[in-house]
């Protein structure tokens, strides 16, 4: 009985083995046919998926295209064409204006206004054609309209290169950030394969008895905090990438690839003062507020002008009849001496408000003086703070990597627990992100020092 039990027992286990291999096999042979099927799958996907345009650009490819593809700047460009457009008008009442007219009537005259018995005259065809010519000959008022107008195309090519500067400085910035959110990001990921190999090595230590449930438990722990400041990192660093391409004024399904990176450059010494007098001499918004003084006293100087007597000179010819093949030749030529007196006020009024435009410009320079002054002034000091900031950064970090370095060996030999690993490990985080920052003030400031001397062109 007993052997016939274990034949029995021995048929059955070599019947299960047997199904448990087939049953392997089956699942084998199922993965090898789906996992390929899977992966044509996935690669017919993606050949499917729309595939955007790549552009590579450095800081000043950057910079330089937002000047040429902004709104802003095609709006202020539109501007200048609208003050040509301005002084063009003011022109044209200095120079000849030319008129015709042709006009055909049939009339009834009155006879008794004529001297004759009274009553009304039988219908009377009367044809007339006649050239205008009127000439300003002489006006000091409209001469200074026009040499206002003038200025004023200047003081709107200055204004459309002074938002050209604004744009490539803030285009700079954003550039910056953008290269601030991509180390952000390649921090975060050094932070999770960190904290992965640490968890492994607290597993490790486990499975040896050297460490506690709590060790693998407050690991793993760090590693989802880590995980979850690398898609924070993620998602800045796409909203910052939006951000540029909206400054560079280019399509949003262009995939950018930024070449360059956040590092320390040797930028020479500069004292206030020099800066300052770089700074009086490039930027444009000084230049464009001396425009604006004179555009308010060419304004005034116009106004004023119209105290002054003025000489027009007109004329006219044309053929009258009543019928056209009699028609005869007509003419008119005057010349007017206008003399002004008494308007009610009005032009003293309107002398009065552009006087008080030429004090608010004169104020408006003052004002942008002491802002360039400000900001040359703050550029230089944070820049000067940056690269110290840089320089405490690296070593900070290379500190705080020894610091690591130390707590894993002593974590592995079972000294201590895996709260030094893990209070080491943020002080490297934390070391990262300090550097990050500190190149990016650094850089950022060399862009606003630029703006703020007017040489972003050299840059």
């Amino acid at each position: 009985m007993n052997t016939r039990a274990q034949n029995r027992l021995s048929v059955a286990t070599t019947r299960t083995l047997e199904r448990q291999f087939l049953t392997a096999l089956f699942v084998g042979i199922s993965v090898l046919w789906i996992v390929p099927a899977n992966q044509a799958f996935a690669q017919a996907k993606d050949s499917t998926a729309p595939r955007f345009p790549e552009l590579r650009l450095s800081l000043k490819e950057a910079m330089l295209a937002a000047v040429n593809d902004n709104p802003t700047v095609q709006l202020f460009k539109e501007r200048i064409t609208q003050a040509q457009d301005q002084a063009n008008t003011q022109l044209g009442a200095l120079l000849p204006n030319l008129s015709a007219t042709m006009s055909g009537a049939r009339r009834r005259f009155f006879l008794s206004s004529f001297g004759g018995s009274p009553g009304v005259s039988s219908p009377r065809d009367f044809y007339n054609a006649r050239a205008f010519l009127t000439q300003n000959i002489f006006s000091l008022s409209l001469i200074q309209k026009w040499r206002a107008a003038k200025t004023n195309i200047d003081v709107a090519n200055l204004d459309s290169e002074t938002t050209k500067r604004d744009m490539m400085a803030t285009t700079g910035l954003a550039y910056l950030e953008t290269l601030r959110a991509r180390a952000a990001v390649a921090a975060r990921v050094a932070d999770v394969k960190l904290n992965q190999e640490l968890l492994r090595l607290a597993m490790e230590r486990k499975s040896a008895g050297m460490a506690t449930s709590l060790d693998v438990t407050r690991a793993k722990v760090q590693l989802e905090n880590e995980k979850q400041r690398l898609l924070v990192a993620k998602n800045g660093y796409d909203r910052a990438t939006l951000n540029l391409i909206r400054f560079m004024g280019i399509s949003f399904d262009i995939k950018l690839v930024l070449t360059d990176t956040l590092k320390m450059t040797k930028v020479a010494k500069q004292t206030v003062e020099g800066a300052l007098r770089v700074a009086r001499k490039h930027r444009v918004e000084l230049q464009a507020q001396k425009k604006r003084e004179r555009l308010a006293a060419l304004s005034l100087s116009s106004v004023t002008m119209e105290r002054v007597p003025s000489l027009t000179g007109s004329g006219d010819v044309g053929m009258i009849g009543n019928q056209i093949p009699n028609a005869l030749t007509t003419d008119n030529v005057s010349v007017l001496l206008s003399i002004p007196i008494f308007d009610g006020g009005q032009r003293e009024g309107r002398i009065s408000e552009n006087r008080s435009l030429v004090r608010q410009e004169s104020l408006k320079t003052q004002d942008i003086r002491y802002q360039v002054t400000l900001e040359v002034r703050d550029a230089l000091l944070t820049l000067g703070s940056a690269e110290q900031q840089v320089a405490v950064a690296q070593e900070g970090l290379r500190f705080s990597l020894q610091e690591l370095d130390l707590a894993r060996q002593r974590f592995s030999v079972g000294v201590a627990t895996n709260i030094e690993v893990t209070n080491a490990q943020t002080s490297v985080a934390q070391a990262r992100d300090n550097l990050i920052e500190g190149l990016f003030n650094f850089n950022a400031s060399r862009v606003n020092l630029a703006r703020a001397q007017g040489r972003l062109d050299t840059l």
